[in-house]
């Protein structure tokens, strides 16, 4: 990686990782309009979650190696489309990433939720009752507890929370979340996952969403066009509606990861599989009665599949704009988080990835990194080194 980090012109003096972090918020909520007002509790709900790490100078190494980005940046962004609206806006974090360690991590981590659940009047009884499953006392694995804020507006962000379903040791990873599942109430619903690698995350939705999903993600190591396409298992869909699904799935995955070409790709598809990270899938329960889920979202590490952030955002737009949606805050979005041109790098666009909900039209959702620390240099054919795994 290059040394160089990116971003907007920094105020003299030496940068923080909560200054630098919080004025790329600040940038992302005028783009996708929310008011001044909230923006700025917005970026200072950011700064405060980081807790000891937002003080940080970035001229100095990540307060710990985190699995959330490439550069080790414990945030990240991401806009979620759908036609006709402004996209939404979400941030992803490590609120414990200072605390010291995987064993402190946790802990730390669950207290900026709860102190954040209390501050907005949302419980979280759900998350305590997997407390013990999750946040053992000498944890394993590459992370303890992520949260995400959809910013709304109003200044009350929804939130969702991500746990490890490996804390307990990779060779526990399944039951772990098949207990999660059982404990809140979706007896069945672990036998409705497809064929998978890994347990990736187990994520619950906290607060105020209409239906609060329980979701859990897979990893899908060398996966095929065919095989993304069949991996969804949601319930109440018409024989035609799967199979019209299936197809969307299967595009999706060949013009995320450069493979819709008449050759069956261009030049950049030849990137050695060894060193691309997984495709994801996530399954979304929010009822028990059939054990089936009711969401499900494909997701393709396209940072692993592209050559530059330059083929990735040209394939973001060909995806936004087969769902009928403006890629113009995409653009804006990039120009938000960064000065550097899109071919100087790899990894700004991190996933690209497309959700289906029961009653709601496809979601397309970009997911950008803040690279605080770092820039992944271009890939040349066979070269690509990925910093992390997820």
């Amino acid at each position: 990686m290059t040394a160089a980090r990116p971003g907007a012109p920094r105020p003299a003096g030496t940068d923080t990782l909560g200054g630098h972090t919080a004025r790329q918020l600040l940038g992302l909520c005028e783009v996708v309009g929310l008011s001044a007002h909230d923006a700025g509790v917005y970026a200072r709900t950011l700064t405060a979650m980081l807790g000891a790490a937002a003080e940080r100078p970035l001229d100095l190494p990540p307060p710990n190696p985190t699995f959330l980005s490439d550069d080790h940046t414990p945030v990240e962004f991401s806009l979620s489309f759908v036609p006709g609206a402004a996209p939404a806006l979400r941030v992803l974090l490590e609120p414990g990433c200072a605390a010291g360690g995987p064993a402190r991590n946790g802990p730390a981590g669950l207290r900026a939720v709860r102190e954040a659940a209390a501050r907005w009047g949302f419980a979280t009884d759900r998350l305590d009752e997997l407390e013990d499953l999750f946040l053992p006392a000498s944890p394993e694995g590459p992370f303890a507890l992520w949260c995400a804020l959809e910013l709304r507006p109003g200044g009350v962000p929804k939130a969702k929370v991500y746990l490890n379903p490996a804390a307990n040791g990779r060779g526990h990873a399944a039951a772990t979340v098949r207990e999660a599942l059982r404990r809140l109430g979706h007896h069945d619903a672990f036998a409705a996952l497809p064929p998978h690698d890994r347990h990736l995350f187990f994520a619950l939705d906290l607060g105020d969403w209409a239906e609060p999903r329980v979701k859990v993600y897979l990893a899908h190591q060398d996966l095929s066009a065919a095989e993304a396409g069949a991996l969804s298992r949601t319930g109440g869909l018409p024989r035609a509606a799967e199979a019209e699904r299936a197809e969307q799935n299967e595009e999706f995955f060949r013009i995320a990861a450069g493979q819709d070409g008449a050759d069956g790709g261009g030049p950049e598809t030849a990137l050695a599989p060894a060193v691309r990270r997984p495709v994801q899938s996530c399954h979304a329960f929010t009822e028990s009665a059939s054990g089936l889920p009711s969401g499900f979202t494909l997701y393709v590490p396209v940072r692993d599949y592209a050559p530059h952030d330059g083929e990735a955002l040209t394939r973001a737009t060909a995806l936004l704009g087969r769902y009928g949606q403006d890629p113009a805050p995409l653009s804006a979005a990039v120009s938000a988080l960064t000065d550097r041109g899109p071919e100087e790098g790899v990894g700004l666009v991190a996933y690209l990835a497309l959700a289906h909900q029961q009653g709601q039209p496809p979601r397309v959702t970009t997911y950008l990194s803040s690279e605080a620390y770092a820039v992944r240099p271009p890939v040349g054919l066979l070269s690509a080194q990925p910093a992390a795994v997820r």
